[in-house]
This record gives structure tokens, sequence and C-alpha cells, in this order.
């Protein structure tokens, strides 16, 4: 259902089925279909409030019909990412679009989502299906194991998946070695067993400094 043209663009064959997308994210499309603009991104009024306290709010629109359509934002790259019944986590700007089958709401992050502005919650998808993620520049994946835990640069991260504990060192970080950081700087810590994926370029944000 699911496939790229390129890196940047993202291809979804329909046949009666549905798709959420981020609203606006439809460059083009041939055959039958029917739009759908949904409130909040997650489901249900607890996902809709929670986004709106936390300056989260996130537009999302259903397409559903006969023929393919195509999606791209801001020429990002696009990954796809196959969900067995699991759940991803994913922070809101990064998610281009899931299977309409996916189940998608808000979870307490915490302090990493406070420091870039994000508000305290982020994007879980979760159940059987694809779902696309959006990276400036190609996304990295890295493997974390329980010998090899992962430390990242917050505005590095995208998203995550597994069986994956998350906390948060204060202290030293990348940018202060450059001078850079400024504040109480930070970074993520992972362990466990899962997947992360980051970006080779860190957001415009405040990026691992409170």
């Amino acid at each position: 259902m699911f496939r790229l043209q390129g890196s940047k663009v993202l291809a979804v064959d329909m046949t009666g089925d549905a798709v959420k997308a981020k609203n606006g994210s439809m460059v083009a499309y041939d055959g039958q279909m029917a739009f759908k603009k949904l409130s909040g991104g997650g489901e249900g009024l607890r996902g809709m409030v929670t986004r709106r306290l936390t300056g989260e709010q996130m537009t999302v629109m259903e397409v559903k019909g006969h023929g393919t359509c195509w999606f791209a934002d801001r020429a990002s790259e696009i990954n796809l990412v196959g969900l067995r019944g699991d759940k991803l986590y994913v922070e809101s700007s990064n998610l281009l679009a899931t299977d309409a089958g996916l189940r998608t709401g808000t979870t307490f992050t915490g302090l990493r989502g406070a420091s870039q502005g994000n508000g305290l919650f982020t994007t879980t998808v979760e159940g059987h299906g694809q779902a696309a993620i959006m990276s400036d520049g190609p996304a990295v994946v890295l493997r974390v194991s329980p010998q090899y835990p992962l430390t990242v640069d917050p505005g590095a991260y995208i998203a995550h998946q597994g069986e994956l504990r998350q906390s948060f060192q204060s202290g030293v970080t990348f940018r202060t070695f450059l001078g850079e950081g400024g504040g109480e700087a930070f970074q993520i810590r992972f362990e466990g067993d899962g997947l992360v994926y980051v970006q080779p370029s860190e957001r415009n944000t405040i990026a691992g400094d409170v």
C-alpha cells in the first residue's frame, strides 16, 4: 500500500481503504478520492485535549477511495516503518502518514518535549500496518541492545520503537564541546532492545538546551 517514489515522495495505492496523513501534504492523486479533516491527530477527547494544552495541535486528514495518492512535505526525506502489533513513538512534526487502521494517540514524555517547545507529549502509533516518518536528510536507524545503550542529541531524535526505556541525562552534551550550548544541556538515553531513528540535521529549536 505504501511505497516510495524517490526518497521524498510517498505513493499510497488504495482500493477502497483509507490513509491518515498530515494536512496539506498531498501533492497529487488519481482515481476517485474522498477527503475528511480530522481534529487532533490523536484518537478520542484525551488526544485532542492534551495536544491543545501542550501546543502540539496536529491537523490530520483522512483520504479514502480507489486510486493512488502522492504525499510530500517540504522536500523531507521519507522513511517507511512497518508495525506488527508494536508501538512507534514519533515526534508529531516528523509523522507524515499512517494506515487508517493504525491507532494514533499521545503519550507523556516529560522534559525533552518541553525543552523543544513541542509540549510534554509525543505521538504514538500502534497496531498492524505501515507508517511514513520524515527526516531532515536521510534518516539513520540505530539498534539498541541490552549490552549497548544509546545516547542521542534531542535535536536529532525522530522516533523509536521496541522495548526501550527512555531517560534524560543533564550536564555535558554534544553542543557543549563546541561552545554552542546555553543553559542546562541534556541528552536522551535509551536502554533495552529496539530501534531509534535519528536525522543528520538538528531541528531549528533549542535542541538540547533547557
